[in-house]
């Protein structure tokens, strides 16, 4: 894993998150990859940002998500590219959902506990403050219930 300071080419945030800095750096991740490793290896090459550095990544998927994670050092952004996704953040012990089409965004605040499930093939975006992550497993059931704002679709 290393992080690039100029990319030429096309990046494919699928493969190849952007971390971004201070100093409104934007350097690519080669060689990054969801293993314990790579992860320590990515948090001690952007220690220097702290609670300002971001991740940016899309991520395709389908069905429940199978952990909830948690970012105490600042906001995380989700955008519905494509799809339905349904955002679940953990209120005080109160599940606060979200329903997201394409093109649909909301918030994740710093320190609250979320997790996303995919309806069907989706892809998302996020931005993410890395810093300090943590997760937990999964292991409650789909939530059955929506709350928030609904779709324009599903608007009577």
């Amino acid at each position: 894993m290393r992080l690039v300071n100029h990319e030429p080419n096309a990046i494919d945030l699928r493969t190849t998150p952007i971390h971004l800095g201070l100093g409104s750096t934007a350097r690519p991740v080669e060689g990054f990859a969801w293993d314990p490793e790579v992860l320590h290896a990515y948090s001690a090459a952007v220690a220097a940002d702290g609670a300002e550095g971001r991740m940016v990544m899309i991520f395709d998927g389908d069905g429940l998500g199978d952990h909830w994670e948690n970012h105490p050092a600042g906001d995380e952004l989700v955008v519905c590219l494509s799809g339905r996704a349904t955002v679940t953040r953990d209120v005080d012990g109160v599940p606060d959902r979200v329903l997201l089409g394409p093109g649909e965004a909301t918030i994740n605040p710093a320190g609250v506990w979320h997790v996303v499930d995919m309806e069907g093939p989706t892809s998302i975006l996020a931005i993410t403050a890395t810093l300090g992550t943590d997760h937990r497993p999964r292991t409650d059931t789909r939530p059955t219930e929506r709350v928030g704002t609904p779709s324009p679709e599903e608007a009577p």
